[in-house]
């Protein structure tokens, strides 16, 4: 037994030396017999100073990140109060046309959304042009527009086959949350469909214009910002659900016979809301 315990004392030992060996080669310089190449050396070279600029670019935003999520969370609030203030100075001008026996005539809408409710079939060319001009290839296809003398137009001409309104800030931005997905260039002639997942994906395409988070994209599209169309067409078209319910009526009777196709003014909100 005696000898056993000595044969393995003896054992981890060698062990050890070889260990502690191994560890003093690694730790030696390592010499070659054959001049390394002058540009194999700046290959080297160029790739640590890439590598150090990398780590520096990566410190500084780390740095940067909590005064920026700090100036986005300010942003997000100051957007909020624009929502209450707007809201709250719409009932103020109601309540003071009443009590003088006026009417108050809101301000016209400058943004819609547009919903495509039939197919394909019997499709006339100018309609099918106009349709794919507002990207609405497919049933349930819905976008925002901005509204003024030519989309309007554009907009009666297509009537029996879309149904539009013009929505809230909830319904925006539960569109955008629930279906949103980027319409991304990631090489000449391809376009990739990729969903919303994070605030980089939005910076790195839409950062330039000051639109760094959703609530950014959300303040952009309600209030119809100088960068609306950039924020629109980042969007890729929103891909909906039948109706819960059903439509309302049938679909080649207009929103005021009982139909579903038409303008559909504030109630559209309650419609995106079914479509989800």
């Amino acid at each position: 037994m005696a000898d056993k315990k000595s044969q393995k004392k003896e054992l981890s030992q060698k062990q050890k030396f070889r260990k502690d060996r191994k560890a003093a080669q690694m730790k030696k310089k390592l010499s070659l017999s054959v001049p390394v190449p002058e540009g194999l050396k700046k290959a080297w070279e160029r790739e640590n100073r890439a590598i150090a600029i990398r780590k520096k670019i990566r410190e500084s935003k780390l740095a940067a990140l909590p005064k920026k999520r700090q100036n986005q969370a300010d942003r997000i609030k100051r957007y909020e109060q624009e929502y209450v203030q707007i809201k709250t100075d719409r009932q103020t001008n109601i309540i003071n046309a009443r009590k003088d026996g006026n009417f108050f005539k809101d301000t016209d809408p400058k943004i819609a959304i547009v919903i495509r409710i039939r197919g394909i079939n019997r499709v006339s060319p100018k309609v099918r042009k106009v349709l794919q001009l507002f990207r609405l290839l497919q049933i349930h296809n819905a976008v925002f527009i901005k509204l003024n003398k030519a989309t309007i137009n554009m907009l009666k001409l297509i009537q029996p086959y879309i149904a539009y309104g013009y929505p809230s800030v909830g319904c925006i931005r539960s569109l955008i949350y629930k279906r949103g997905f980027a319409k991304i260039r990631s090489r000449p002639g391809a376009i990739s469909r990729i969903p919303i997942m994070s605030s980089e994906l939005i910076e790195k395409n839409l950062g330039r214009s000051n639109i760094e988070t959703v609530e950014d994209m959300v303040h952009e599209i309600a209030t119809v910002g100088p960068n609306f169309t950039k924020t629109v067409n980042f969007l890729w078209p929103f891909k909906l659900n039948c109706p819960k319910g059903g439509y309302r009526g049938r679909k080649r009777r207009h929103f005021l016979e009982g139909g579903t196709y038409g303008n559909w003014e504030h109630h559209i909100n309650n419609l995106v809301q079914r479509m989800l």
